[in-house]
């Protein structure tokens, strides 16, 4: 797969410029562009291989000793702190990998840590980046290509949502059953590269999503959660473009479609996971009721808040599914 440059038109708004991607025509940042010039016109499979590379020597020079990471983590709005937990990190800026995209929103540090979490060697992102900052899906789903070319089998993603549901609180953790792409793109559009298959009879050009999201992941999760005193609830996540928060109709006909939960993140990191051959399992956390359902504004400043009130129950549910997740 390729990003074509080739055609540049228009306008961009400061700071960007305009990059046509398979997913039409985007507006790339600057720093982006400028520093991948190159990149952005070669293989994406050898850009991911480039960035393992940088990740692994950094590893070796900082521990020592390699590290395979079997469990990648992308920890979203205000769910940084959990990163903390890994043991023996080697922490690395986004800006230091070759051509990884950089989170540009409040809330995502944009960092790896690489390490372990109960002696399983595992790979966390404080904070991703997404398609409304202006990266092209092919760049907001680079790292996850990265995770799995690392060696992570399993994925755990998590994000800030708004609750759809009338039943699910502020604060409430979800586990993501399903998801509706209502984005207006997929992130394997463009030529199909088996080369990222990370299982047998991975990397097909058509690849079932009918269990998207690991049912015997979400069954650990609710197993551990029950022994925390945690409520885990399950419910389907409706991914939007953003970055505009919906409208009160948007949720009305979300909800009639059969959404519990909603946010601008997720999706496209599972789709191409799933591609790869990666379970995943996906964990939401509901800062805000979605808009029109108590007919409050939504402010990002009360994501991060509620997602740090909330780290403390996150933390520990994570901390302990990581070990069974690899042992199972």
């Amino acid at each position: 797969m390729k990003l074509d440059c080739s055609r540049i038109t228009g306008e961009a708004e400061p700071g960007s410029r305009w990059l046509s991607g398979y997913a039409g025509m985007v507006q790339a940042p600057v720093h982006w562009l400028e520093e991948n010039a190159e990149a952005t016109m070669s293989d994406l499979f050898g850009m991911a291989l480039a960035a393992v590379s940088a990740i692994r020597e950094r590893v070796r020079v900082e521990l020592r000793v390699p590290i395979a990471p079997r469990v990648g983590i992308i920890l979203g709005s205000g769910l940084g702190g959990f990163a903390a937990q890994v043991v023996d990190a080697v922490t690395i800026a986004y800006a230091e990998i070759p051509h990884f995209p950089q989170s540009t929103v409040v809330g995502h540090s944009g960092k790896l840590v690489l390490g372990t979490i109960g002696g399983v060697p595992v790979a966390v992102m404080q904070g991703r980046v997404h398609a409304y900052e202006g990266y092209a899906m092919e760049q907001v789903t680079f790292p996850t290509r990265v995770l799995g070319l690392l060696g992570c089998h399993t994925l755990i993603v998590t994000n800030a949502a708004g609750g759809i549901r009338a039943d699910i609180a502020q604060g409430s953790l979800v586990a993501i059953s399903d998801h509706i792409n209502l984005t207006g793109t997929n992130a394997a559009l463009g030529p199909n590269e088996p080369r990222f298959a990370c299982a047998p009879d991975a990397g097909q050009r058509f690849f079932d999503m009918s269990a998207a999201y690991s049912p015997k992941l979400r069954g650990l999760a609710r197993d551990e959660a029950a022994r925390q005193g945690i409520a885990l609830s399950e419910g389907v996540y409706i991914a939007v473009l953003g970055p505009s928060y919906e409208t009160p109709a948007e949720i009305r006909a979300f909800r009639t479609l059969g959404a519990d939960l909603v946010g601008m993140s997720t999706v496209h990191e599972v789709i191409v996971a799933r591609h790869m051959g990666i379970e995943v399992l996906g964990i939401s956390l509901v800062t805000n009721a979605a808009a029109g359902v108590l007919n409050e504004p939504i402010h990002h400043e009360e994501v991060m808040e509620i997602g740090r009130r909330v780290e403390r129950q996150f933390t520990g549910l994570l901390t302990a599914l990581v070990p069974q997740i690899a042992l199972d």
